[in-house]
């Protein structure tokens, strides 16, 4: 249902001025719907440098598990049971505020939207374009920029929109 892509590129960490090695970015992911859970921990292991240390499939879980492991990044769901996406994102920055956060979700309205960057988050992609768009996010949000899906474009959200990337000279 959803391809496996290669990977591609250096994935980095932006530590304190220099890269940190990408084997080190560990990652957690929150998705309760298992097929598209396991495309998405496939897509990140197969990954060079990217290695998913736990999945979690609700809210509660999610909080409990990124205060627990302190993850560099945390690929996130917004429709979850027991506590939605978004509250877990807030509560999730009190227990684990050094982790980064990404959302990939079915969720397309705005309001939706501007309501996971108000968390913290550092990207938003939504999950039919999750094949094309995942890695970029990921490898965005990793290096401290700001991701928003090309589903979102023409849309600002508090300064983070869509822009289309330019291809290296």
């Amino acid at each position: 249902m959803f391809p496996i892509q290669q990977p591609f590129g250096d994935f980095g960490v932006r530590i304190r001025g220099g890269y940190l090695s990408t084997s080190s970015a560990r990652i957690l992911i929150v998705e309760d719907y298992e097929p598209f859970r396991r495309f998405a921990c496939s897509t990140l292991e197969k990954s060079l440098g990217l290695h998913v240390v736990c999945e979690a499939s609700d809210g509660l879980e999610a909080v409990r598990k990124a205060k627990e492991l302190q993850p560099d990044l945390i690929v996130l769901d917004v429709g979850l049971p027991s506590l939605n996406g978004i509250e877990a994102a807030r509560r999730i920055r009190k227990v684990s505020p050094g982790s980064k956060i990404l959302f990939i979700s079915q969720e397309s309205s705005t309001d939706v939207v501007q309501g996971a960057f108000d968390t913290g988050a550092r990207g938003y992609v939504l999950k039919t374009d999750a094949r094309s768009e995942l890695l970029t996010a990921v490898d965005a949000v990793l290096r401290g920029e700001q991701f928003v899906g090309k589903g979102f474009s023409g849309h600002d959200f508090g300064g983070v929109a869509y822009s289309q990337a330019t291809p290296p000279c």
